[in-house]
């Protein structure tokens, strides 16, 4: 998701011997090719959700691997741009897949304590990938990032192969005992130590299984609460500007016209959103999501203010300008600390929590595909927006879906720290939630 920071700058490099291209791509190519992702990643939702119910979460995130590698081997091979619209869109089939699957399998397996820490580690993990290709990219060859990705991809599909399933999947294909024994892997109890845990889940599942969910039924009550705060929350998320910040990071830094390298510029971006996203894990279940969500909307309206204010200035020719070369890094070390803490991680997080286990795989693929049709018409649009009318203006659009998500956190978004999944269901209206009283 980052590759595109640090290759544009190689790719439109005078010096050819940085680029493996036949020639210089024009700035429309360069659109196209930070915004094709998003083309596969509407794709992989549905493949993703596909996978998970009929093969289980587990092996559902090792198939991911298959068009990681197909991407990067397509971006090592290429002569053309054609080579990278392909890598690119096998790359977002794979993080479709990931980002429907992920937040799935994270809170099936994690207790009611630690659910929403354990959800809101795949926007920080997602920042170790930003800050590995903004700190080696600059300064490793084109292909050399290449091979880092591979290597990237072998290690996670290693290591996870010995990774338990959930639960849940076993559950839901009447398999108690592998239920039971990857339970104790995860917990790592006896098996009487985890009876209780599995007997409630059953029930769950059991309960939920009861309940054959389809498209239709996502649409319907308290499921589809679930889903317009989902596709609410993943819409702030995304308009926030966030992926036109990280993909064109580079290019607002050589925008600004500030003094600091924008590939040093763009690796201390990197570091600060790696440790911001790794505090908000540690508090999210402590303070919740609800204040987090509202922390995190105001930080990045100021952030995106103060960005929105410097590009206007420089566009009317202000001579005050020359004194404020560091306001960008400042706003944009303010608009990333903070989104890290709220908006990034916790609408997956929210996501996992808010939908009954029958609905889930139905409803997380056209939540997660709505996420990336947005984020293509962002990344595609905001260089053609800054380039024909100013990027003060795409900011500004960016800083008032903030303060709308600040809001609409404050009046619509239930808070579901500590909450178990029954009762995170009766917050959102839903009938016959109530167990059976003997």
């Amino acid at each position: 998701m980052g590759w595109t920071a640090p290759i544009n700058i190689k790719l439109q490099n005078n010096d050819t011997s940085q680029s493996p291209l036949d020639h210089k791509p024009s700035n429309g190519e360069i659109a196209w090719m930070g915004s094709v992702l998003n083309f596969g990643a509407i794709v992989g939702p549905f493949i993703g959700g596909f996978a998970a119910s009929t093969i289980g979460r587990k092996w559902g995130l090792m198939s991911s691997t298959i068009p990681l590698l197909v991407g990067w081997i397509l971006a090592a091979v290429a002569t053309n741009m054609a080579f990278l619209y392909a890598g690119r869109i096998f790359w977002g089939i794979a993080v479709g897949m990931l980002f429907t699957i992920s937040p799935m399998y994270c809170a099936e397996i994690a207790t009611v304590e630690s659910r929403g820490a354990l959800g809101s580690f795949l926007q920080s993990f997602i920042t170790v990938g930003f800050l590995l290709v903004y700190g080696a990219g600059p300064f490793i060859s084109y292909h050399g990032v290449a091979y880092l990705g591979m290597a990237v991809v072998v290690l996670f599909a290693v290591s996870f192969f010995f990774m338990p399933e959930s639960p849940t999947y076993h559950l839901l294909k009447d398999r108690t005992e592998d239920a039971a024994q990857c339970l104790m892997t995860i917990r790592g109890r006896s098996r009487q130590g985890v009876a209780e845990e599995l007997a409630t889940m059953k029930a769950d599942v059991l309960a939920s299984m009861e309940k054959k969910a389809t498209l239709r039924d996502v649409f319907r009550g308290s499921n589809f609460k679930a889903f317009y705060i989902s596709c609410a929350l993943v819409f702030f998320q995304q308009f926030s500007g966030i992926n036109a910040v990280l993909f064109y990071m580079t290019d607002i830094f050589k925008a600004s016209g500030t003094d600091l390298d924008p590939s040093i510029a763009t690796i201390i971006i990197g570091a600060v959103q790696l440790i911001a996203s790794f505090i908000t894990p540690f508090v999210v279940d402590r303070l919740g999501r609800r204040i987090l969500l509202l922390i995190s909307s105001c930080g990045t309206a100021i952030g995106l203010a103060l960005l929105g204010m410097f590009f206007l200035l420089r566009h009317v020719g202000s001579p005050a300008v020359a004194n404020m070369g560091v306001l960008p890094v400042i706003a944009l070390v303010l608009f990333i600390v903070t989104y890290c803490w709220g908006l990034g991680p916790l609408p997956w997080a929210v996501m996992g929590e808010l939908f009954p286990i029958e609905v889930k795989a139905a409803a997380a693929p056209p939540a997660t595909a709505f996420c990336w049709i947005l984020s293509f018409l962002i990344t595609k649009f905001f260089p053609t927006i800054s380039g024909n009318i100013g990027m003060h203006v795409g900011f500004f659009i960016f800083c008032a879906c903030c303060v709308a998500a600040f809001f609409f956190t404050l009046f619509i978004v239930p808070e579901t720290k500590g909450k178990s999944l029954q009762e995170i269901q009766q917050l959102l209206g839903a009938k016959n939630t109530e167990p059976e009283k003997a």
